[in-house]
């Protein structure tokens, strides 16, 4: 087997243990699921996973960074489906919830990611996943006169905690209308924002 060959052996290795824990940790969340479940499901040996991820934690690290990247995608689909900025800002917003109404993205990006990577790990990841892309709109839009002038890292990191926190609520609320009560929610806050002339 020539090197290109052995390259691209080794991305699908990859691609199939990412795409199989993804599978196992949205089922069942990452303490319920073992290495050798993993390995298993893959179809790979021990040697082959350790040979791509050092830990369970590492693994689970790519799938968050995949579910995040997923997630900014489904955003910024939103958003540009718009041609104003503010209906941007608010397409996108509404997005993140409703990515974040998904289950999958729910368990892992929301409820195991935090606790498994730690605080401060999950939210460098989230940020460098979608608050800077927030924060980019925000300024836009205050350079624009839409929204007034302000420090906007705390602007940033209020609306994303903000989403966040709605987020992990949708994750475990029932009722049938959440989801959009939410939206309309999040519209009203990021409506009071606005400058009225």
């Amino acid at each position: 087997m020539n090197g290109t060959a052995r390259a691209r052996q080794r991305e699908e290795t990859r691609r199939t243990l990412v795409r199989e824990s993804r599978r196992l940790f949205a089922a069942h969340g990452y303490g319920a699921v073992g290495l050798a479940e993993i390995v298993r499901a893959a179809g790979v040996t021990k040697g082959a996973l350790y040979h791509h991820f050092d830990s369970k934690a590492a693994l689970f690290r790519a799938v968050v960074e995949q579910v995040q990247q997923e997630v900014g995608e489904r955003v910024a689909a939103g958003a540009d489906a718009k041609a104003d900025p503010w209906d941007q800002l608010v397409a996108g917003c509404e997005a993140f919830l409703a990515a974040g109404a998904d289950p999958e993205v729910q368990q892992i990006m929301l409820i195991d990611g935090p606790a498994v990577l730690g605080w401060n790990e999950w939210r460098a990841m989230d940020e460098a996943a979608s608050a800077r892309h927030l924060a980019e709109a925000l300024a836009a839009l205050a350079e624009s006169g839409v929204i007034a002038r302000q420090p906007l890292e705390p602007l940033t990191h209020l609306l994303s905690g903000a989403m966040n926190e709605a987020a992990l609520w949708l994750a475990s609320s029932t009722g049938p209308n959440d989801l959009a009560d939410t939206q309309a929610a999040l519209v009203r806050m990021l409506e009071s924002l606005r400058v009225r002339s």
